[in-house]
C-alpha cells in the first residue's frame, strides 16, 4: 500500500490497564487495525501522564504504576481510518481519542 501525500493521523491515548473482550485495549486496536488493512499501527508506552481524573501514572522507581498511559497511533487516509471508529467508539470506554491532518513525507513498502 503506498499512502498519498496527505494523510491522517488517529490517535489514541488509553491507559495500559484498558481491556476489551479479556484482552488489552492496546493491543485489540493494533489486531483491528491490521484486520482492516490500515498501513500500520503503533503503541507507545509512557512513563508518566494524567488524564480527565487529573490521576498521576507514573513509572518512578517508588511509585511502580500498574496503568502507564498509553498511545496507539495509526497514519492512513481519512477514508480508512473512518473504518476504524465504530470499533474505537465500542471498545474505548474512557481515553482520548484526536485525528489530525498530516504531510506524509516518505513510506516504503516492497
Amino acid at each position: 500500500m503506498k499512502l498519498p501525500e496527505e494523510g491522517m493521523l488517529l490517535r489514541i491515548f488509553i491507559g495500559e490497564s484498558d481491556h476489551y473482550k479479556d484482552k488489552a485495549l492496546y493491543e485489540q486496536i493494533v489486531l483491528k487495525a491490521r484486520e482492516l488493512n490500515m498501513a500500520g499501527a503503533t503503541v507507545i508506552r509512557g512513563i508518566m501522564g494524567f488524564g480527565a481524573d487529573s490521576r498521576m501514572h507514573t513509572a518512578k522507581v517508588l511509585r511502580l504504576s500498574e496503568d502507564l498511559p498509553v498511545i496507539v497511533e495509526i497514519v492512513d487516509t481519512e477514508e480508512n481510518l473512518n473504518k476504524l471508529m465504530p470499533f474505537l467508539d465500542e471498545a474505548v470506554v474512557e481515553g482520548l481519542i484526536t485525528l489530525e491532518k498530516i504531510r506524509v513525507i516518505k513510506y516504503r513498502h516492497k
